[in-house]
């Protein structure tokens, strides 16, 4: 499989290469005022296309009829789950490039788009570790159908949420394709293996323009590729291998997860609109209050200096919980454990930082 992961590279180092040099005059779209804007001057944010583009390649590649690769993956599996996930995707690029793509229009593309691969693709969700409520989806597979649409849907929004500062999202997503392949590869899953290990080289392609120099941003069609080909692979893991917890893709994904509904619920108090953005969430507020100000000899150097500084942080935060999911992929008392515990801690540092109570320690 390192063929597949140097080819998707390739393509996706050269194809966000190009965007990055044509593609600056749609960034002057991206106001100034926006309350995510952390960065100064103009930065494109077409890396989604590049990464769409090196991982469709590779993913065409790992079809070849022949299977040059040992992956077992037909060309036409390959070939749909592509042309499903592509109208949202390029729903996002749009958005990337007009600004103009309302959100609800957004999540009814990806959420489109999940309904037809699932249904193409015979995807459910059928297990939840609770005996009871697996009979139930069994006995009716349109509501499994339904769920797992809504999770395929959800998670590109998620990745998006996160989706902050330099590297912080695409190493997210490579911490999570590398353990999606790994347990994959546990059950002799090579077909889903390949799938996430494609997306992983496209993403570090796309993260050696992205970070620390911060010369391209994902954008919105960067974290529905992410979203909705991690969520494919996940629940297909869970419901092809019985031995793999239902709850493992839980922790794996409870960051973004979290970080959503988290956010969902404190705008909802304050009487905003879910679809609103801010500046309030967890890696904003680690921005602003915990990573000091570096002395630089312009603003947009000091600027990209503390953005990059700050995803370092979000990265072990996810590791956190990345690691143990592979530790106790099979084990779902434990998982489900780890879950509670990432959630009270979460809710604890969020508390902190808002609070002004951040230890000296987590101050470099």
């Amino acid at each position: 499989m390192i063929a597949l992961i140097v080819i998707s590279f390739v393509i996706s180092a050269l194809g966000v290469q190009i965007f990055m040099r044509r593609a600056r005059r749609h960034a002057r779209r991206y106001g100034a005022d926006m309350p995510q804007r952390f960065h100064k001057g103009h930065v494109p944010r077409l890396g989604g296309a590049g990464i769409l583009m090196g991982m469709g390649v590779a993913w065409l590649v790992a079809g070849i009829p022949s299977d040059p690769f040992n992956v077992s993956w037909p060309l036409k599996t390959s070939l749909l789950t592509l042309l499903c996930i592509s109208p949202a995707v390029l729903g996002g690029i749009i958005e990337d490039v007009t600004q103009q793509v309302a959100v609800r229009y957004r999540l009814s593309l990806t959420i489109g788009c999940a309904l037809v691969v699932c249904w193409v693709l015979n995807i459910g969700v059928y297990r939840t570790g609770l005996s009871t409520l697996d009979g139930w989806l069994q006995a009716m597979p349109y509501v499994a159908l339904l769920i797992a649409a809504l999770a395929i849907g959800g998670l590109p929004h998620a990745f998006n949420i996160i989706d902050g500062y330099n590297g912080l999202a695409g190493t997210v997503a490579v911490l999570v394709c590398l353990a999606i392949s790994h347990v994959a590869l546990q059950v002799g899953d090579r077909q889903l293996a390949a799938m996430v290990i494609c997306l992983m080289g496209a993403t570090v392609g796309f993260l050696m323009w992205n970070y620390p120099r911060g010369k391209i941003f994902a954008g919105d069609g960067g974290a529905y590729v992410w979203g909705m080909v991690i969520a494919i692979a996940a629940v297909t893991l869970v419901q092809r291998h019985r031995v793999v917890s239902p709850w493992f893709p839980m922790l794996l994904l409870i960051y973004p997860v979290w970080e959503t509904v988290f956010s969902i619920y404190r705008k909802v108090a304050r009487g905003q609109s879910p679809g609103m953005a801010d500046a309030l969430h967890f890696h904003q507020l680690i921005f602003r209050r915990i990573v000091r100000v570096a002395f630089a000899d312009d603003e947009a150097r000091q600027l990209l200096a503390r953005n990059n500084r700050t995803s370092p942080y979000l990265w072990i935060f996810a590791a956190l919980t990345v690691v143990p999911a592979v530790l106790f992929w099979n084990n779902t008392p434990v998982l489900v454990a780890f879950c509670i515990l990432f959630i009270a801690t979460y809710v604890s540092a969020y508390l902190m930082i808002v609070r002004f109570k951040v230890p000296r320690w987590l101050r470099p």
